[in-house]
């Protein structure tokens, strides 16, 4: 699979749901290459046939679970941005909040992106671009609303602003800093205010 093919994804019904939503907790917790299908299965209340007819692997389970984190954090993020307004500061802003907001509530072990991509680094695997390109997507972003900015320094902004967000992002997971999020907010506003 190319880096910009999406994945395959699956039609959700009431047992993949389940299973999914056990893979999402396991997978999150103890980490992909630590989780099997059987405790999936087990935690889902499924068998292993249901699993495999509705996932046909454990990787599109993997693809499943960080695809629907993404969108989940897409949404969030959407809202965030729309309540911030059109300011292009407001809204650089608007994306460290949000992502202090998703870990206090989703990410006591940091981003999921990263933690996959620690155990799925092979370009192969069907989730490989789920993750390269949820960061993908977030340059993107940092980018766009760079070039409201400072429109000539529009790739070095979005990019210490990538480095700003998923270094609070690693810190969070962590534990080191007090509140990283603050920390990166800070130096976003300084740079947004030069």
């Amino acid at each position: 699979m190319g880096p910009d093919e999406k994945p395959r994804r699956v039609r959700m019904t009431p047992g993949a749901r389940r299973v999914l939503e056990a893979a999402e907790r396991l997978f999150y917790e103890h980490g992909i290459h630590a989780v099997g299908v059987d405790t999936i299965a087990a935690e889902a209340g499924v068998t292993k046939k249901t699993l495999y007819d509705r996932f046909g692997s454990k990787e599109q389970i993997v693809v499943e679970y960080l695809a629907g984190r993404d969108e989940r954090w897409r949404e969030l993020l959407a809202g965030r941005l729309e309540a911030a307004g059109e300011g292009a500061a407001a809204r650089v802003v608007a994306v460290f909040e949000a992502s202090r907001a998703w870990s206090a509530r989703y990410g006591a072990k940091g981003c999921s992106m990263i933690n996959a991509h620690a155990e799925v680094s092979d370009p192969d695997h069907p989730a490989y671009p789920v993750i390269t390109g949820q960061k993908r997507w977030m340059l993107d972003l940092f980018t766009a609303l760079a070039r409201d900015v400072d429109a000539a320094g529009a790739d070095r902004l979005a990019r210490t602003l990538m480095l700003l967000h998923e270094g609070a992002l690693v810190s969070h997971g962590v534990g080191v800093l007090p509140d990283p999020f603050g920390a990166a907010l800070d130096q976003a506003r300084e740079l947004l205010d030069t």
